[in-house]
């Protein structure tokens, strides 16, 4: 018998989760359906980069305290179960919600009475609810939850103790569960309603997208005016409290951000012109760099080298990264196009000393912090919209 099981554990949310419950002396079992995934972990090894994490993930190997399987029927063993599956959105930017459907579905024999179920990644409002309608119409008596994570990747061993939680449920049984679940990890929990807690999680993401974009924004304004965003962005910002949370321009991606901006405005009938607006500028900034390259450079002659490939800085992720999305774009005007990342595995990707031995443009596509202090020849073009170099981002 399990104390926890986490769905879809393997993965950048579950695990840290799986791994600091089990620390915490909770008999954990991770279940993932991907069998390779599964073999990885149980020896030790983290999937995929997250500081701190892997001592801690062989400490609880050792302990007993953490399993892994890619059998379901561990589900029926648990008495709490952790779904780490959340609502993509599909080619039409309209939320996909069959793969929940699919995925409750599929769980539902393992399901039994008494157990709490706790729906832990973003999810379109109303879900949860769907979902515990869905089990009380299968038959199921079991408390529904939704407490959404906010873990910066990468932070998630600090951030997991440090960050308030938020908790929900259909039951007070359920907040009960949640209650002494969550406050494992910290002490501070805020507790709401369901669908106030999956609005809660969308507006933190969309919240973060928008500013990006309206730093994106500025960003081009000056560039197009031939000025430096960062001499601009230090003047705005040095000692001014009102404006320390404007971020530095960059590429805004990753597997979170754009769709949760589209989720909300399809829970809003559209009506999110905000949303959109953000879309367009943190979508069209790979291609506003390729066209200003091409206005003042013979680019159709000229190797271009990105330096960073992942979507977020000292990351190994590259899921919906713009990374590649400018490199699509610079294949298509550039002469040749060369790529780097120090944290990525990707066959397509060459030595960084390589990259920028070859290249007559150099773009920093990524903030990881191997690139400050980067020995690059001052006559070498070189693009920094993240202004890792201190040099400015003036294209």
């Amino acid at each position: 018998m399990y104390d926890i099981c986490v769905i879809g554990g393997c993965g950048h949310v579950g695990l840290p989760l799986s791994i600091t419950l089990a620390d915490r002396g909770k008999k954990v079992i991770v279940y993932d359906i991907s069998t390779e995934a599964v073999h990885t972990v149980r020896q030790g090894t983290m999937p995929f980069h997250e500081e701190g994490a892997a001592g801690l993930l062989q400490k609880v190997l050792a302990d007993g305290t953490l399993e892994l399987s890619d059998s379901p029927a561990v589900i029926s063993q648990s008495k709490i179960v952790i779904m780490i599956i959340g609502t993509p959105v599909d080619e039409h930017l309209n939320p996909n919600f069959q793969v929940m459907v699919d995925s409750v579905n599929q769980c539902m024999p393992y399901f039994r009475n008494g157990q709490t179920l706790i729906l832990r990644s973003t999810v379109y409002p109303g879900i949860s609810e769907r979902v515990n309608d869905w089990l009380r119409e299968a038959g199921l008596t079991m408390n529904v939850c939704f407490c959404p994570e906010r873990i910066l990747e990468g932070k998630a061993m600090t951030e997991l103790y440090s960050l308030p939680q938020i908790i929900s449920s259909f039951t007070p049984a359920g907040l009960q569960e949640c209650r002494d679940l969550f406050g494992l990890l910290t002490t501070e929990l805020v507790e709401v309603q369901p669908t106030e807690a999956e609005l809660a999680k969308l507006f933190t993401n969309v919240w973060r997208y928008i500013k990006f974009a309206v730093a994106n924004q500025f960003y081009m304004i000056a560039n197009d005016y031939n000025l430096d965003f960062y001499k601009v962005y230090h003047a705005v910002t040095h000692r001014y409290d009102r404006a320390r949370d404007l971020p530095k321009a960059g590429f805004a991606a990753g597997p979170c951000l754009f769709k949760d901006a589209m989720q909300l405005a399809a829970f809003n009938n559209g009506n999110f012109y905000l949303g959109h607006s953000a879309m367009l500028v943190n979508e069209g900034l790979p291609n506003y760099i390729v066209q200003k390259l091409k206005v003042k450079y013979l680019l159709n002659k000229m190797t271009v080298g990105i330096l960073g490939m992942a979507f977020k800085g000292n990351s190994d992720d590259i899921r919906e990264s713009l990374s590649y999305k400018l490199r699509k774009i610079l294949q298509v005007h550039a002469g040749s196009v060369l790529s780097a990342d120090p944290y990525v595995t990707d066959d397509s990707l060459l030595p960084q000393a390589e990259v920028i031995a070859q290249a007559d443009i150099l773009i920093i596509a990524t903030p990881h912090k191997q690139y400050q202090g980067l020995d690059i020849p001052l006559n070498k073009v070189t693009v920094d919209i993240w202004n890792v170099l201190g040099r400015g981002g003036l294209i």
